[in-house]
């Protein structure tokens, strides 16, 4: 069982938000487990990657009305054996990590709860963990070491381990992308289209930001490579079309549109880059798209500019969100 360590904050003096503090325990401190109460969970891990997931996950946690909980994980192993100074330091990078993040979104004013942990495990173990209470997990794409990957080696993980819809966060600092970016959503012959469609509707209020309906055939092997393509394609654009009337009569004022795709949604994205601020997707193959179980979704996270909301669709759980959401009916 992993002992947790929570950051030692500075109390905020914007009455609109507060912060968990509570002092720092030993490294060698032992708690329960325990199952937190929902927040948009953001990894920190001292880079400018994370700070910027940080602040893209204001909004979310603001819309929700939940705190905005930043986690950072100090592997045991890089700590087991090591000296005393050794893993006194590596507790103040971790501080300083979360203090910097902190300071961020303070200074952006929003009217949000932030909450810290520090936790002595494994990254990837400590966020998979506290994705099954959270309403969204926010990542930066790269760590502190990005070398030449689009997309870092947690980043990466947590595609086949979160437990709740999974956003990978690129450049968050573009005016262009911050002002004038389209939220888009990749639709394919899947149960999963009304979840996806209801995510990207409610991103695109959020961001009041223009919605793109994406759809896109998918061949299956041994099928009929041009019939099989057209009648998914003819089902997904009936289906679809049915499902955005829906949002449309309920958000009249809300751009929306479809578009139909020849091509490959990484060819779509790569020729529109400057325009999509956010890609919605469904994770097919739980696990897959990381390593890629088409080569589209293996180029969606390695040759895109955009950043990926990641949904894997529970159908209970979701169907439980929607019916108590008021999801509209086509």
């Amino acid at each position: 069982m992993a002992s947790e360590q929570r950051a030692r904050m500075p109390i905020s003096s914007n009455p609109r938000r507060t912060s968990k503090r509570t002092g720092l325990s030993d490294m060698g401190a032992r708690m329960q487990d325990f199952d937190p109460p929902a927040a948009v969970v953001v990894g920190i891990d001292g880079s400018k990657a994370a700070v910027r997931a940080a602040l893209w996950a204001i909004d979310e946690a603001v819309d929700r009305d939940i705190p905005l909980r930043l986690i950072y994980a100090i592997d045991p192993h890089n700590i087991l054996g090591t000296d005393p100074d050794r893993a006194a330091h590596m507790l103040a990078t971790a501080d300083s990590a979360v203090r910097y993040a902190f300071m961020a979104i303070e200074a952006s004013r929003a009217p949000v709860k932030i909450e810290v942990e520090i936790v002595q495990e494994d990254p990837v173990t400590a966020l998979t963990r506290a994705s099954h209470s959270a309403a969204l997990m926010c990542v930066g794409a790269v760590g502190l070491r990005p070398r030449h990957a689009r997309v870092g080696s947690t980043a990466a993980a947590l595609v086949s381990s979160a437990q709740c819809p999974l956003a990978i966060v690129r450049e968050y600092d573009s005016v262009l992308r911050r002002s004038g970016g389209w939220i888009a959503v990749q639709l394919k012959q899947s149960p999963c289209n009304s979840v996806l469609i209801e995510l990207a509707v409610q991103e695109a209020r959020l961001r009041r930001a223009p919605l793109r309906a994406l759809i896109t055939s998918q061949t299956r092997v041994g099928a009929g490579v041009g019939d099989r393509a057209a009648g998914d394609r003819d089902c997904v654009l009936d289906q679809v079309d049915r499902q955005l009337q829906a949002w449309i009569r309920r958000y009249p004022d809300m751009d929306t549109s479809s578009v139909t795709l020849d091509g490959t949604i990484v060819d779509y994205l790569a020729e529109h880059a400057p325009s999509v601020e956010l890609i919605v997707v469904e994770a097919d193959d739980p696990g897959r798209i990381d390593e890629g179980s088409t080569p589209a979704e293996r180029r969606l996270l390695s040759d895109t500019d955009s950043s990926v909301l990641i949904v894997r669709c529970n159908s209970d759980i979701y169907d439980d969100r929607a019916a108590i959401a008021g999801a509209p009916t086509a």
